[in-house]
């Protein structure tokens, strides 16, 4: 390494710790669902969470659910998975002895890492992969390693909250940098340069896009990907809705840009495979070129770790002086994974589903975002920048010049909730405020009704003085 460069996700100054706590988005749709008016006998439709499993024409496929089955009933998977995950799960190609008896054939076919290589240029293997209770689990893990005092982490706005949960709970500083919605959400690659510094341990990319709705090109990634190489920061690649995109941009993996700049790609079977109950998820780090490795510890680091007396302290990560995939394996030694039944399908899960399935799964996104885009112009209040290309949910404006009564995003969900019994998000929950996110994955007939009552609820709204 230059004499001099920063190191991989280290840093030197410490900066002021923003600790400003936030709500999920579980619990403000908790909020809003008791905020209904009790005399109201609408039906209750929810286009607020990203759980299309409620909807009948979104189901997951048989072969998921008989491979569960199949595991539960073999008896074999009733006792506890080694903590970074069945290997057969991350793997298919390990061959372990192991003390319960199984049956082979089930664990000779393709894994999580086999699944997440198929679209890089190159291989993953067994110690890159490890598995979470959801992709949820996957960002606290990612964020947990990474931390170390001073600590700052790059955002996208709007974004994910539950990244900003997490590194504030860790005490690390957020910064947010822009989505730009002129330029179909793209990166604000400026500001990430502006924002970046040498306490910025990672940079958070999550595509295809929740809650916007967006793809990235390669060629956009690729830029994406130079900018973090020529600041040293690796990247944290939300994939959760990999797969899922069915406009212009095909979906790429961050990892495919992993010889330039460490990758941390994090994703589940959640959303592809309509389980986000199962809470199946995955941690992979793709560094082929070992960008995140050095052979010896620097003489800072080596301070450091002597000083620290607790767990806590030596965990704190200076990880481009230590071997990460050691450190996680150690942090997994104090974590809860899926269940042992849950992994022991994957395998199975991942060999066998066809691809039918998928395609009928990015049609109905497909058809339910055409449907969206029909009916949102036809509410004035709301402006959609850009017709959703890829995962379930978009997000659009709110004019509240418009709209009597009503002072921004929050209280337009919430009396929207009261009087309409439809739940969307407001877009303070996201980071962007006077803004909504509407999921749209959900029956045609939900779908359409819910934007009939938004209408409806506009109508009853409308500032007179605008006219109609």
């Amino acid at each position: 390494m230059e004499s001099g460069r920063k190191k991989w996700g280290s840093g030197e100054a410490e900066n002021e710790v923003d600790t400003t706590a936030t709500i999920t988005i579980k619990g403000i749709i908790s909020l809003l669902i008791a905020n209904i008016d009790e005399g109201n006998t609408k039906r209750l439709i929810s286009l607020g969470m990203g759980d299309p499993s409620v909807y009948s024409s979104f189901r997951t496929t048989h072969v998921a659910t008989d491979s569960v089955i199949h595991s539960i009933e073999s008896n074999d998977f009733n006792g506890y998975a080694p903590t970074s995950g069945l290997p057969q799960t991350r793997n298919r190609s390990l061959k372990l002895e192991m003390e319960m008896e199984m049956e082979m054939e089930i664990y000779q076919v393709e894994a999580i890492a086999d699944y997440l290589s198929r679209d890089l240029p190159y291989k993953l293997s067994l110690e890159d992969v490890f598995i979470t209770s959801g992709c949820t689990q996957a960002i606290d893990v990612a964020l947990s390693i990474l931390v170390r005092p001073g600590a700052n982490v790059l955002i996208p706005k709007p974004g994910f909250p539950i990244y900003q949960l997490s590194a504030s709970f860790r005490g690390m500083e957020v910064r947010y940098y822009d989505l730009l919605p002129e330029r179909r959400w793209e990166v604000n690659l400026d500001a990430i340069e502006a924002l970046a510094d040498q306490n910025t341990v990672a940079l958070v990319i999550i595509n295809p896009n929740n809650p916007c709705g967006s793809v990235y090109s390669y060629k956009h990634l690729e830029k994406i990907a130079e900018t973090a190489r020529k600041l040293s920061i690796p990247i944290i690649s939300d994939e959760v809705y990999g797969h899922l995109a069915f406009g212009g941009n095909r979906f790429i993996p961050m990892g495919v840009f992993g010889s330039s700049v460490p990758v941390i790609t994090l994703g589940s079977l959640s959303k592809r495979w309509i389980v986000p109950g199962w809470r199946l998820g995955w941690f992979a780090v793709t560094d082929p070129t070992n960008l995140f490795i050095t052979p010896k510890l620097d003489e800072h680091v080596m301070v450091f770790l002597i000083n620290s007396l607790t767990l806590a302290d030596a965990n704190t990560s200076y990880y481009s002086s230590c071997q990460i995939i050691e450190r996680l394996e150690r942090y997994f030694d104090i974590l809860g994974g899926p269940a042992t039944f849950i992994q022991a399908a994957v395998p199975r899960i991942i060999e066998q589903t066809d691809g039918a399935f998928f395609r009928k799964t990015i049609n109905l996104l497909k058809q339910a975002s055409d449907v969206f885009m029909e009916k949102v112009q036809e509410i004035p209040c709301i402006t959609c920048p850009h017709k959703p290309e890829g995962s379930m949910a978009v997000m659009v404006k709110l004019n509240l010049s418009l709209l009597e009564n009503i002072s921004d995003d929050i209280d337009f969900c919430f009396k929207l909730a009261k009087e309409e019994s439809v739940i969307i998000l407001p877009g303070l929950a996201v980071g962007l405020k006077n803004w909504v996110r509407i999921t749209f994955a959900a029956d045609p007939s939900s779908l359409e009704e819910g934007l009939e009552r938004i209408k409806s609820f506009y109508y009853r709204h409308t500032n007179r003085q605008h006219g109609n």
